[in-house]
């Protein structure tokens, strides 16, 4: 092999390695651009998750605070036919 013939090959497999670099460099740039992507939209999705989830706590929070009045109204009004009762009661009993 001539002096000539080694640096046609050595150029050759030189050339054969930059461009097996370029394209594992745009591989790996497609990846960045893919992981970013996803990043991007779990990010996004987990704030849309956040907001939802506070709208429901909202949500549920209120109706404890409905269930809770009613409650308290319903509670009110046996205490005062309790009341009613105990008096209707007192009023029935014959005096001594």
């Amino acid at each position: 092999m001539t002096t000539e013939e080694r640096l046609d090959r050595i150029e050759h497999v030189t050339a054969g390695l930059a461009e097996e670099s370029r394209k594992e460099r745009e591989e790996d740039r497609q990846l960045w651009r893919d992981t970013q992507r996803q990043i991007n939209e779990l990010s996004t999705r987990t704030l849309q998750m956040g907001d939802e989830l506070r709208h429901a706590i909202d949500r549920l929070a209120e109706e404890l605070r409905a269930e809770a009045r009613t409650a308290r109204a319903a509670e009110q009004e046996l205490r005062d036919r309790i009341a009613a009762l105990v008096s209707a009661i007192g009023q029935a009993l014959p005096r001594s």
